[in-house]
Formats: structure tokens, C-alpha cells, sequence
């Protein structure tokens, strides 16, 4: 009799754009390794330490919330977050991108930093005074406003009750294929040609319907 295998709890999901579709700003090879690899590998670890855990079935946002107060779950919250910070880099940018902020999220932009350039100066400075791996975020805080902020390792202010718009990976299996220690320069052509700013007014605009 063969034995039952527990279905994965969570699974690796396609890019939204082809692999190559960011170039020249990244070289194909770079989400290959980026997701094909690194991404694929936190699913696939996530899902051996949840299984038979409270934690097995439950969706990824919900363990990623409730794994960061568990003193016991440390490694299923680096695992889940990454998969989640991941997820939500992908669609944070896109090929094309980097037009002009639109919409509400324009508005709240000038409110919060005098306009794009601003927050851009801050997405870039935060990037560059992150020591180690992390993730770059323009968050909304509980009470509207924006801020810049950064979040080392697996670290996401998902679990600390903000809501993240854009996120900039700086994790450097993001960006060494093609800068290699050039942080700065990633981080510069990724706003200057891929984030998507139209991604984030959306996730702002949500905040109304919750």
C-alpha cells in the first residue's frame, strides 16, 4: 500500500513577465537565479518545516503574521517572509516601468516628501545605509501616511502592521550578475526603468477598502 504524501502548502508562482523581459536592466540569468533558485528554495524548505505544524495549510500572509511573535517558528518566518518580500518584488516592478507616479499615490507622494524625486533620494539613501542583505519599502503607516523604510534579512513590515507599496530587493543575489557591488546603480536604474508605480497606487487605494 503507498503511502500518502502531504500536498505542498505552498507553491512557487510564475513570474508576471517573461525572464528576460527586464533587460537591459537585468540580465535574464539574474531572475533565473533570483527566483529559479533562491525564491523556488524558500517554498521548498518552507514547506518541510510546516508540515505537521500549525502552520500547514494556512495561507502565506497569515504565517508570515502570526510566525514572527512564535519564538518557536524563527526559521518558518525567515522562510515565509522571503517567499512573501519575493512575491511582492516581482510585482513591484515591471518591464516599462518607471513613469511618473499617477492617481492618489502621486498626491500622497507630495503630501508626505514634496514629490517623486524626494522619495526617490530616500529609496535610494535607504538602500545605500542598509548594512548586509534586506529589502528597501515605501510603506503606508495605520494612519495614511507614507514612509521610507528597510528591513534587514527576511524581515517585512508586513508582520508589523504597515502595508507595503513599492519593495526594492538588495539582497545582492538580486543584482551581483549585472552590478556586482554597484548597489546604488541597481537601485537607481530600477527606479529610473522598472518599478511600477501604477502597482503601488493600487495597493494604496486598497487601504479604502479595508
Amino acid at each position: 500500500m503507498l503511502e500518502a504524501r502531504t500536498r505542498p502548502s505552498f507553491v512557487l508562482g510564475e513570474l508576471p513577465y517573461a525572464g528576460n523581459a527586464p533587460e537591459p536592466m537585468f540580465f535574464a540569468g539574474t531572475l533565473s537565479l533570483n527566483h529559479g533558485k533562491h525564491h523556488a528554495g524558500y517554498v521548498a524548505r518552507l514547506n518541510e518545516l510546516v508540515d505537521g505544524t500549525r502552520y500547514a495549510g494556512q495561507p502565506l500572509e497569515a504565517v508570515v503574521v502570526g510566525a514572527v511573535k512564535d519564538a518557536q517558528a524563527k526559521e518558518i518566518f525567515d522562510h515565509a517572509a522571503q517567499i512573501w518580500n519575493h512575491n511582492f518584488y516581482w510585482r513591484s516592478m515591471r518591464p516599462g516601468g518607471g513613469d511618473p507616479p499617477q492617481g492618489r499615490i502621486k498626491s500622497a507622494l507630495d503630501r508626505d516628501f514634496g514629490g517623486e524625486r524626494q522619495v526617490r533620494d530616500a529609496l535610494a539613501k535607504t538602500a545605500a545605509d542598509r548594512f548586509g542583505s534586506g529589502w528597501v519599502w515605501l510603506v503606508a503607516r495605520k494612519d495614511g501616511r507614507l514612509e521610507v523604510t528597510s528591513t534587514g534579512n527576511a524581515d517585512s513590515p508586513l508582520a508589523w502592521g504597515k502595508v507595503p507599496l513599492p519593495t526594492i530587493d538588495i539582497w545582492e543575489h538580486a543584482y551581483y550578475l549585472d552590478y556586482q557591488n554597484r548597489r546604488a546603480d541597481y537601485v537607481a536604474a530600477w527606479l529610473d526603468k522598472l518599478v511600477d508605480w501604477r502597482f503601488a497606487d493600487e495597493k494604496f487605494c486598497s487601504l479604502d477598502r479595508k
